[in-house]
């Protein structure tokens, strides 16, 4: 079993390098973040995978932690990225 997980945990490593062309070939800064999520999401698969493989419970905290660190970088990207809403009060 341990086999399997490991071929998969490269299967992961594969489709990160897919996210990267998205990287380079990114038209708009969305874009790029999108391959960011993706490149945080594999990252989170493989080590939850190897935690599973190595029989390594504390390898499942530091994927929670990228979890967690994912969220803060795409609410930071979003609120640059927004149009910024008038305080005015005077929505039409």
């Amino acid at each position: 079993m341990q086999i399997f997980y490991l071929a998969l945990a490269s299967f992961l490593i594969l489709n990160i390098l897919a996210g990267l062309w998205r990287v380079i070939q990114g038209p708009t800064p969305a874009d790029r973040m999108v391959s960011a999520q993706l490149f945080g999401t594999t990252g989170v698969a493989i080590l939850l995978v190897l935690a599973q493989a190595l029989e390594a419970p504390y390898i499942r905290n530091a994927a929670l932690l990228f979890a967690l660190l994912m969220i803060m970088a795409v609410l930071s990207f979003v609120r640059k990225t927004a149009p910024q809403q008038s305080q005015t009060g005077d929505e039409k």
